[in-house]
């Protein structure tokens, strides 16, 4: 690829998005109102792009691949020539609406404005803009350039032809873009994480188990399948004919605990009980080392998956 992209505000999912352009072969302007952010993020890129090269999954050097990264003072500079603009800024409607205005106001007629935000429909705020055919939500799992999923939520007068233009550019960039059929509050992911969070809460607030052992139930149990294959799939899989045979198997018992899930409130006293046990397990000085501990398994992960499908 050798398309410009802008990425529009310089935090934890902007400096992600830049590294998937910029390991694709395009040219990144990063534009942050704070340039103080702009300023900081370059160790981070550096270290996060070496990472990358140490896990063999990156073709050039680092310095190559964060060189195309360049950072601008303005919005204006930073949507000039861009085909696409990725936009990451505080997830409010409000900063929302503002922020679109503009850059539907600065880019280029064609330029697709996408927004990573996790909840916020897009005709949430690009309702009125001359340019909505245009507006889309682009919503990446954190970190993109390591977790390839994008969900495509267009509002509904988002064009089909910049759908289709936006589901090329993040599928030559290295993405699996999915595409919602119509607007929905959280769009895919989160809903279905949000579904497994609820009951993991309501397990432990009713005593069933502790947190370190509802998190084994994840990565030692439906996490091992669910990282190759999804749920449809499995099921598929889990009776000897198919979908239809495991419906008729396991549907009854799985309407009745579904009759017991009940909505969680995320209550202080509960969060406050999973806080305890979490810094038990890991203080809060060590998050961040943490975090990129997380970083380097699922490199290790992205780069097995990688042999396995050559």
């Amino acid at each position: 690829m050798n398309e410009r992209i802008a990425i529009v505000g310089a935090g934890l999912i902007g400096r992600a998005w830049a590294i998937v352009f910029a390991r694709a072969g395009c040219s990144v302007a990063m534009y942050d109102a704070d340039p103080g952010a702009l300023a900081q993020c370059r160790k981070q890129l550096a270290e996060n792009i070496g990472d990358l090269a140490q896990h063999g999954l990156i073709a050039e050097a680092p310095d190559v691949v964060l060189a195309r990264i360049t950072p601008v003072a303005t919005l204006a500079a930073a949507l000039e020539g861009a085909v696409l603009v990725q936009e990451n800024v505080r997830e409010t409607l409000e900063v929302k609406r503002a922020i679109f205005a503009e850059m539907d106001q600065l880019a280029a007629p064609d330029t697709i404005l996408a927004s990573s935000t996790s909840w916020i429909p897009a005709s949430g705020f690009s309702a009125g803009l001359p340019g909505q055919g245009r507006i889309m939500v682009a919503h990446p799992v954190n970190p993109p350039y390591l977790v390839p999923l994008v969900e495509l939520a267009p509002a509904p007068w988002t064009s089909p032809a910049a759908v289709e233009r936006a589901r090329d550019l993040y599928a030559r960039a290295g993405q699996s873009p999915v595409l919602l059929k119509k607007e929905i509050t959280g769009f895919l992911l989160n809903r279905i994480q949000g579904a497994v969070l609820n009951e993991a809460l309501n397990l432990y607030a009713n005593g069933y188990a502790s947190v370190e052992d509802l998190d084994k139930v994840l990565k030692d149990g439906l996490g091992l399948r669910w990282s190759f294959m999804g749920p449809f799939e499995t099921i598929d899989l889990n009776a000897p004919d198919g979908v239809v045979d495991y419906a008729r198997r396991y549907g009854p018992t799985y309407r009745e605990v579904a009759c017991g899930q009940l909505p969680n409130d995320w209550d202080s006293g509960v969060l406050a009980g999973i806080e305890a046990e979490r810094r038990s397990l890991l203080p809060a000085d060590q998050l961040g080392e943490r975090a990129r501990w997380r970083d380097n398994r699922l490199m290790a992960l992205v780069a097995h998956q990688r042999k396995q499908s050559e």
